[in-house]
């Protein structure tokens, strides 16, 4: 496994990162405890040094059960988690200074860690200007209990704001190939200040793996995706051609639809780290296996022409989801 930077930081990650969440539930029922850390360990393994988690991932338990899977190698690794709501009001938002230092305290001792090295503000509060949030999370920095920080689904005006204040690391947002709203703003934006770009959802919430046909059913007490307006039958059937052509490319790659997905997020820049979820080793493997994929100057032309002829169908994320995401 190749190392990137994330931006100018100088924080050195695994190419390709472990986005913990799922583990927890999300996209169906929450993993078996020992089966979601051998998961965790295996990634270690296969030399992942990048895991992503949050504390509202399963409100709370997520951060334990990482904790106890990274605790092993936990100087090896660069850990992520993300803070931003308020779990006793849950889904309110909250990024006042005095909630984000009471929330460290609590995430460190969940991790079981005494620094966390990238705290992202998993979304952004309206209530609470970015300069205050930042401010605080200066502060933290300067303590040491963090040693860098991000922002999640946040718009270039505010991305701006923050970075005067201290830089900012990176950005995490959903991108992948048929989400890519971000391209036109605030990927530029990153690539002139510096920041690195995290894409969560790199296969598209498991659509572009190929593995999720029209007839795949959703739980609604447990996976997102029973509302999500772009996982309807009449939605998958419209969104066909991008499966056809990620298809059409790994049949000549040798490589599968997830594969092809994560190398063309990997070509778009060395400063862009996607964080593919799974609950299963042998998915696991087949995600980490992109990294050895090789798109050339004629595939991703090909794939750019393409996409300028396929229109997405849906929304990415139901509007309850998508209010606390910045346009």
């Amino acid at each position: 496994m190749k190392h990137r930077q994330l931006g100018n930081s100088g924080l050195q990650v695994s190419e390709i990162g472990y986005g913990c969440m799922s583990l927890s539930g999300g996209y169906g029922p929450a993993t078996e405890k020992n089966e979601a850390i051998r998961v965790i360990r295996e990634a270690y393994e296969q030399g992942v040094t990048f895991f992503d988690t949050a504390e509202v991932y399963g409100l709370r338990e997520n951060e334990k059960l990482v904790g106890e899977a990274i605790e092993p190698f936990r100087k090896e690794i660069v850990l992520a988690t993300k803070f931003g709501f308020d779990l006793d009001a849950y889904p309110d938002l909250n990024s006042r200074p005095e909630h984000i230092k009471k929330v460290v305290e609590q995430c460190l001792k969940r991790l079981r860690t005494d620094v966390i090295d990238l705290f992202y503000q998993h979304r952004v509060d309206p209530n609470v200007p970015v300069e205050e949030t930042v401010g605080a999370l200066k502060d933290l920095i300067l303590e040491g209990k963090i040693r860098h920080y991000g922002l999640s689904e946040a718009n270039v005006n505010t991305l701006r704001r923050a970075h005067a204040v201290h830089p900012v690391t990176a950005l995490q947002s959903e991108y992948s190939l048929w989400t890519r709203d971000r391209e036109a703003d605030v990927i530029p934006v990153c690539e002139e200040l510096g920041i690195g770009f995290v894409p969560w959802s790199p296969v598209g919430m498991g659509y572009l793996t190929g593995k999720i046909t029209q007839d795949t059913t959703y739980d609604a007490e447990t996976d997102l995706r029973y509302e999500f307006p772009r996982f309807t039958q009449e939605a998958l059937r419209a969104n066909q051609p991008f499966l056809d052509l990620l298809n059409n490319i790994a049949a000549r790659k040798n490589a599968t639809p997830a594969q092809v997905s994560l190398s063309w997020l990997l070509a778009q820049n060395p400063w862009i780290v996607p964080i593919p979820g799974t609950t299963k080793i042998q998915h696991l493997h087949e995600n980490l296996g992109a990294a050895a994929i090789t798109l050339t100057p004629n595939d991703l032309e090909e794939i750019r022409n393409a996409l300028s002829s396929i229109q997405v169908h849906g929304k990415r994320m139901s509007e309850k989801y998508l209010v606390s995401c910045e346009d």
